[in-house]
């Protein structure tokens, strides 16, 4: 019997999941660095916190055939955003792409804090990836990353030509707050296109409200905690009242149907591990196409982090078999 199972052969005793090891030491390698109140801190010396940490667990960079860094027209001027292309292209090649969001509560992280992630899913999806800096609060409260999201691949796919990309096989994709930005950004352009052909959504925020077990369970002590999550909401949202606004908690928005086939990834030791099972089957019973994995012995965040965790490696893997196969560009098993 492994380890992420949950129950016996029987479906009658339960069992609880372990944590992963690699986590484990992760985690008592916090526990042992200086405690730091975020309350305490500005969102510049967050963010410097973030990107250090990040960049510190960050493994070798995969080889790439081309990444770019340049600006797209956002909301409310320009946004800068990468692009990165996997080796071994044909000459004029047309590759799916995927637009993808970084997280970090909308507060922290940037083109370089999730620089492994999108190589992961470059080489592994054998596709484009656009990640985007999208603004972020204090500064920039919400929705201001939601109008930069949306520009956002409105603009990747009006430019799909200069970029070589399949407007057909176009996917979002994010983690955490990225893929709150996703989900919405999938919702939001639903009726006015361009069409969205899949969502990558790795424990994903859907609801600013939630109070669920997971978020009980693991409120302190699991990287993501609930003071830390309250923390980068009050940093983004403009009061409570957004909270309830499907922007911000595309769980909450009325019609879940007619959305893009989704892959949603959660771990099984975070705070937001509910959230993510809720929004699964919230579109599974709209009628949405859903592929649902749990990383059982993982926490909050890990995606980035696969100098630490070799979960992390795998998880860009799953990601990138999951666009391939979506858009059927799965290498033959033929001789």
């Amino acid at each position: 019997m492994t380890e992420d199972m949950t129950e016996d052969v029987t479906g009658s005793v339960p069992i609880e999941p372990k944590l992963d090891p690699q986590a484990r030491a992760l985690l008592e390698r916090f526990a042992a660095s200086p405690a730091v109140d975020l309350a305490t801190l500005s969102a510049a010396e967050a963010r410097r916190s973030y990107r250090e940490g990040r960049l510190a667990l960050a493994p070798p960079p995969l080889a790439i055939g081309e990444t770019r860094d340049f600006s797209i027209p956002g909301a409310a001027g320009d946004v800068k955003a990468r692009l990165y292309r996997p080796l071994g292209e044909k000459p004029g090649e047309i590759l799916s792409a995927v637009v993808y969001f970084h997280g970090g509560g909308w507060v922290c992280g940037d083109l370089d804090t999730h620089d492994s992630v999108c190589r992961g899913i470059a080489v592994y999806g054998g596709c484009a990836v656009i990640a985007i800096d999208y603004r972020m609060g204090p500064e920039h409260k919400f929705p201001a990353a939601v109008e930069d999201a949306i520009a956002a691949v409105k603009w990747v796919s009006a430019n799909a030509g200069a970029l070589r990309i399949d407007a057909s096989q176009l996917a979002v994709a994010g983690e955490s707050a990225g893929g709150n930005l996703a989900a919405v950004a999938a919702i939001a352009l639903r009726e006015s296109g361009p069409a969205i052909a899949m969502q990558v959504l790795v424990y994903p925020v859907v609801d600013q409200a939630a109070d669920t077990g997971s978020l009980d369970r693991f409120a302190k002590g699991y990287s993501l905690t609930r003071d830390l999550l309250r923390w980068y909401q009050r940093q983004y949202l403009r009061g409570e009242g957004d909270r309830a606004d499907w922007r911000a908690s595309p769980l909450l928005a009325r019609d879940h149907s007619r959305l893009p086939h989704a892959y949603i990834l959660t771990a099984g030791f975070d705070p937001l591990l509910d959230e993510g099972q809720a929004y699964s089957d919230r579109l599974t019973h709209a009628g949405v196409s859903v592929v649902y994995e749990c990383f059982e012995g993982m926490i909050h965040g890990f995606l980035p982090m696969g100098g630490a965790l070799a979960a992390a490696r795998h998880a860009h893997y799953r990601i990138g078999q999951m666009l391939r196969t979506r858009f059927g560009t799965l290498p033959s098993l033929r001789p």
